[in-house]
């Protein structure tokens, strides 16, 4: 008996171990980069050409005007140089797990594997600066050829920035730079949305379902981080120079993405007769929203900046978030893996780049969640939409 006991034992624990080992590759699977579909497998390497034309409002860091994503250009011939010259890439991030970054990571994923460059790491800062020069340095062992990355702190991250310079490595910034680095030096070019366009494109919204008259409030990220910063910028000056039917009556600043339910609950504690509240991107967004909910204020008006699944969801079924400015986190990607190729082939590069901001309203959310992912919106907002 005790036998047959030990044999059921084992197979319970061989299929346990099957089960866990299915669900792994799952995951493995859902996480497996996904193709933007303005994209192709062969031929030159361009920006997705359905991206609009619309002006881009953003200057770069250092006053540099924006150069259009879509200028951005590999000829075949070139694809094919840097193929020969078996390169390695490092992607250094201040933060993961959003929509956003998912999208921004599987893009460069893409386009280096089309480029013949292997992908040697990929970090993940937590939005803390030391543990990026950790990152830094631990991927600097590794000597890559290039590293794309997010400075989480300008100023406390330079040092390591600068060893990867030193060390040769060919650096691309999505959104920001590190100081005392110069473009065309120290770095090849750095690739944004347009986010100071974004941030205006929010006030538009609030605006709009304001009916020009109110009282709002601005949750704005309180570190040296330029984007962000130029978002909040954005929105305040939008709403100062454009709508003086609107007064802002309180600024709350974070330090931390998830302390958005902290500071605009004390906001809404403090002026219980406000009307909206301004998140500087949809992590804190979706913090404002739960601090509106527990306050009993559904008919809270908030706006942000890029589409996320839960922002999306509010936005389709017309709740606390009623729109945004969005940037295209794919199409960013793939020019920043551009001017990594630039960087190798000794090929002249904007110092600055930048993809249009898009208006995200309930009337244009299924297009939109298609234009930034290239993939249908999913089942849940598209759910939303319809009732």
């Amino acid at each position: 008996m005790k036998k047959k006991w030990t044999s059921w034992l084992a197979l319970l624990l061989v299929c346990g171990m099957t089960i866990a080992g299915c669900g792994n590759a799952e995951k493995q699977n859902a996480q497996a980069p996904q193709e933007h579909e303005g994209y192709t497998a062969s031929g030159p390497l361009t920006i997705n050409p359905n991206i609009p034309d619309l002006p881009v409002q953003d200057i770069g860091p250092n006053g540099e005007k924006a150069v259009s994503a879509k200028s951005l250009k590999l000829t075949e011939e070139e694809l094919q140089k840097i193929r020969d010259g078996k390169y390695t890439a490092a992607i250094v991030m201040h933060y993961s797990g959003t929509d956003y970054m998912t999208a921004a990571v599987n893009a460069m994923k893409n386009t280096f594997a089309k480029m013949g460059i292997k992908v040697v790491a990929v970090t993940d800062a937590q939005f803390k600066a030391e543990k990026q020069v950790s990152d830094i340095e631990t991927v600097l062992a590794k000597k890559p050829d290039i590293m794309i990355s997010v400075p989480v702190d300008a100023v406390s991250t330079a040092g390591a920035y600068k060893k990867a310079v030193n060390q040769g490595v060919k650096l691309v910034f999505m959104d920001g730079a590190a100081e005392g680095l110069v473009p065309g030096k120290d770095y090849i070019s750095i690739v944004s949305g347009d986010n100071y366009g974004n941030g205006a494109v929010a006030a538009d919204i609030m605006a709009e379902k304001l009916g020009g008259k109110g009282k709002v409030g601005i949750v704005y990220h309180d570190v040296n981080f330029f984007v962000t910063k130029n978002r909040s910028d954005a929105f305040e000056a939008r709403i100062k120079e454009k709508y003086p039917g609107i007064q802002i009556v309180a600024k709350g600043g974070i330090t931390d993405p998830n302390k958005g339910e902290e500071v605009a609950s004390a906001m809404l504690t403090r002026h219980p007769d406000i009307d909206g509240i301004f998140a500087p991107w949809d992590v804190p967004a979706e913090g404002v929203m739960s601090a509106a909910r527990t306050a009993g204020r559904n008919d809270l008006i908030v706006t942000t900046v890029d589409l996320g699944t839960n922002v999306a969801l509010s936005i389709a079924s017309d709740g606390i978030v009623r729109g945004l400015g969005a940037q295209l986190p794919y199409d960013q990607g793939v020019a920043q893996a551009i001017l990594a190729g630039y960087a190798l082939l000794g090929k002249e590069a904007p110092a600055y780049v930048a993809s249009p901001a898009i208006k995200v309203t309930k009337e244009n959310v299924l297009e939109s969640w298609k234009l930034i992912y290239g993939v249908d919106a999913p089942k849940s907002v598209q759910d939303a939409l319809k009732k």
